[in-house]
């Protein structure tokens, strides 16, 4: 991903300080630690990369509005999205986690999946994290999360959840510079399949349910339909991700001189507002910011 960088705490907050000079509201922000583990104890430790790193932006640049990725993968040794449970042998609560042997069948633990990504987004909005975004795709989490923010107190922090989350080869580049890519199996019994907008909608709607100030579709290029979709069926605002795959592949055209690199940044976001998302996340923020200066 050209000029796309893990950066450290420091040099974040140094970003941070660019983007907010360029007018940009707000950051998204991921981790990656450096040890992972069965139970993905960095994503949820309050001395955690993520959590220092939004101390030190509330800091330096106390406006700028923090989102915070609630996923387990790039914490995960194994880099699935929750709790695995392998030889048959299911776990008995989320701080316990069987390793997979070779050869040995799997499963995704939904429901002890729900306390870590509770305890995280806990852990994210006491470290000053104003959003929490959900990106795991299990099944009641945006309950089980607003029920534990409400409990700590937290009851103010919203939920951008990753609704609509399909299982995508365009997210290739962003699972190699996270290390995050499953070392077995897929996502495909969590994430969404590409070919059923209904189940995007039933999924967005629990979420809704559930509590979700706000939802995200991801990819957003090649699920325009579905942005448009929910567009026209909920009234809350609607999010779309243009993923790393999105952002490699018009990186790379542009470097052959296939493409007008400037021109393909604007066309590509404005499609995605057109579809109706009034939130965009994308690695070309900072160039479309300059771009429209």
């Amino acid at each position: 991903m050209p000029g796309v960088f893990n950066l450290s705490v420091d040099e974040a907050v140094h970003e941070a300080e660019e983007a907010r000079g360029l007018g940009i509201p707000a950051l998204i922000l991921f981790g990656l630690p450096e040890k992972k583990d069965e139970v993905a104890s960095g994503a949820w430790d309050e001395d955690g990369i993520v959590q220092r790193a939004a101390r030190a932006i509330k800091r330096e640049v106390p406006e700028m509005l923090l989102v915070g990725d609630v996923c387990l993968c790039e914490y995960m040794s194994h880099g699935h999205c929750g709790i695995v449970n392998s030889s048959g042998v299911r776990p008995v609560g989320a701080a316990v986690a069987t390793p997979l042997q070779a050869g040995a069948e799997y499963e995704i633990v939904n429901d002890a999946s729900l306390d870590l990504l509770s305890r995280t987004s806990v852990s994210l909005a006491r470290a000053g994290v104003d959003i929490i975004a959900p990106s795991d795709m299990m099944d009641g989490r945006v309950a089980a999360i607003r029920k534990a923010l409400d409990g700590a107190g937290l009851d103010n922090t919203p939920i951008l959840s990753y609704a609509a989350k399909f299982a995508s080869a365009f997210y290739g580049p962003f699972r190699e510079a996270a290390d995050s890519a499953p070392q077995f199996g897929d996502r495909r019994s969590y994430q969404m399949d590409g070919a059923n907008r209904r189940e995007a909608m039933r999924e967005i709607a629990l979420d809704v349910e559930e509590g979700a100030d706000m939802v995200m579709i991801k990819p957003a290029l090649p699920y325009l339909d579905v942005i448009a979709a929910a567009r026209e069926r909920f009234d809350l605002p609607i999010a779309a991700y243009q993923v790393s795959g999105e952002y490699a592949m018009i990186e790379a055209a542009a470097r052959n001189n296939w493409v007008d690199r400037e021109r393909v940044i604007l066309e590509s976001l404005t499609s995605i507002q057109r579809a109706g998302a009034s939130i965009i996340v994308t690695y070309f923020a900072m160039n479309a910011a300059r771009l429209l200066a």
